[in-house]
């Protein structure tokens, strides 16, 4: 009885979240700014770019060759004076020297040489929630650097310090922890100048950035897991907007949590302005039990229930492995690396070199 008692409260509790999803909007503006460390041979991909994003549109840029920043919305360019891109063009020249002087500081630190490319990003900006009443409610900031890649750098914004989960990173730690000023302008920007931005940004183009609800679709499917005789069981959801979703993989009706092994790596944007989510467990190949996806978003009238088969995509087919080995090749280099130079965390300094 007690069991069911909770279960019944778990139940509430994860659809009152959702109904409550339904009447908040969320809103974040970040900006991305991505150094290398020397010139590369590819189109598009230039030695530093920077640009704003609304709610994962892309609404203003600059790069190293054009050195002009430019909006990338119709209502950007019409909201906003002519000042507004030339201070904005200023302050990215600066920014881009500041790149260039503190990759070759990490490279060194890291004791690399110039025969690879080196990436240094850094990742700034804020998400809020707009309450049915219109209130602007801050819901946390981001300012954080990586390298290559991995995390670098972060901003606690409660503890006003900065994070390093790596060793690398904690000279540059002591360093700006020193300046105090600059650690409380970091946290004042970021509740505060950043949503006052966003805010304004709202109301100039909140009808062109508005997109209709979208539902989900829904797959289960399961591929050869590393661990011999077993495979890994995937749930995803794709195609769905606004991104707030719920997804639970349940065996035998139980939902399972991340101590049975359940992973995601979160929700994702698209390339059409929907997100996706994958969640996925490693069971046993033999394993005849019932699994299902569950997924609720605010498009649906029900939740959606997928039902896994019980059939694995490649365990008997060694050509299939080949197959899925090449795609995953062709799908590096064609998507993953230009988003490794775009997307990939990192953060900078207004006024200290790392």
């Amino acid at each position: 009885m007690c069991a069911f008692n909770m279960y019944f409260v778990v139940l509430v509790f994860l659809f009152a979240t959702l109904s409550t999803v339904d009447s908040v909007e969320s809103w974040s503006l970040n900006y991305i700014y991505t150094a290398l460390s020397k010139p590369v041979e590819l189109p598009g991909i230039h030695e530093f770019t920077a640009m704003g994003l609304m709610n994962d549109k892309q609404i203003d840029y600059y790069d190293s060759v054009s050195k002009k920043k430019i909006p990338k919305q119709d209502w950007m360019k019409e909201k906003l004076p002519a000042d507004y891109w030339e201070k904005g063009t200023q302050s990215r020249k600066s920014k881009e020297q500041w790149f260039k002087v503190n990759v070759n500081i990490l490279m060194e630190r890291m004791r690399h040489n110039n025969t690879d490319v080196h990436i240094l990003q850094w990742k700034h900006g804020c998400e809020i929630d707009q309450l049915p009443d219109g209130t602007l409610k801050f819901i946390k900031g981001t300012d954080q650097y990586s390298y290559d890649g991995d995390d670098f750098l972060a901003f606690d914004d409660a503890t006003m310090q900065w994070v390093a989960p790596v060793d690398q990173a904690l000279p540059t730690k002591r360093k700006w922890d020193g300046v105090q000023i600059l650690n409380q302008y970091t946290k004042g920007y970021l509740e505060k100048e950043c949503v006052d931005w966003l805010s304004k940004f709202m109301a100039y183009g909140k009808r062109h950035l508005k997109i209709d609800d979208s539902p989900p679709k829904v797959y289960a499917f399961a591929k050869k897991a590393k661990t011999a005789g077993h495979v890994r069981l995937t749930c995803m959801a794709t195609g769905f907007y606004p991104k707030d979703v719920l997804m639970h993989i349940k065996k035998n009706g139980v939902p399972l949590t991340k101590h049975d092994g359940v992973q995601s790596a979160g929700v994702l944007p698209n390339d059409d302005e929907t997100y996706q989510i994958r969640m996925s467990v490693q069971i046993p190949e033999a394993d005849k039990e019932t699994y299902e996806c569950c997924v609720n978003h605010r498009a649906l009238k029900e939740p959606i229930v997928e039902k896994w088969d019980g059939k694995c995509c490649d365990c008997n087919q060694v050509t299939g492995v080949i197959i899925g080995a090449v795609v995953a090749v062709v799908f590096l280099f064609t998507v993953v690396t230009p988003l490794l130079v775009l997307w990939k965390k990192g953060k900078i300094c207004k006024f200290l070199t790392l």
